[in-house]
């Protein structure tokens, strides 16, 4: 398994297949794309990796984060949530819970291992990257054990230390 990103270094470009819902949960278009993360390059970006759809703390943690996105695009930064699950699997968790960020699908865990984070049993870890607009590591958080996430508040203050 490859070591977790340090701050101060390049982030490995990745891109995976995902969605983000537009317009009313039940009647909105769960838009399908691939997200490429050297295409973001020139603002910040935050890599929410949580382990799975519509569990409890993934749940609450992305609840979260997309209740709060205005504390994100504020900073001018986007957020990706990452999970293993695959792009129909999110388009039912963005619909069910309204979710406004964009779901990507690692579905073979690849990048979850370029990132250091993959784990067996569960998947991965849960983790956030707060990657600057130069596709270098800023800040970053691995749990343990995945029952708590780091809050919108937290990260913000991360972003707010990039400026931009």
């Amino acid at each position: 398994m490859a070591a977790s990103p340090e701050p101060g270094r390049p982030i490995p470009d990745f891109t995976l297949p995902g969605g983000v819902l537009v317009g009313d949960a039940a009647d909105g278009v769960f838009e399908r794309r691939d997200f490429t993360l050297s295409e973001r390059r020139g603002r910040p970006l935050v890599l929410a990796f949580y382990p799975g759809d519509d569990t409890s703390v993934c749940t609450k943690q992305l609840c979260s984060y997309s209740s709060g996105l205005d504390v994100f695009t504020d900073a001018g930064a986007e957020v990706w949530a990452i999970s293993p699950q695959g792009v129909d699997s999110h388009e039912a968790f963005a619909r069910k819970h309204g979710l406004r960020m964009p779901l990507l699908a690692d579905t073979d865990r690849a990048v979850a291992r370029s990132f250091g984070i993959a784990a067996p049993g569960i998947g991965l870890r849960r983790a956030v990257f707060v990657v600057a607009g130069d596709g270098t590591l800023h800040w970053k958080h691995v749990g343990l054990f995945g029952a708590t996430f780091q809050s919108k508040e937290t990260l913000a203050g991360q972003l707010a230390t990039l400026g931009h």
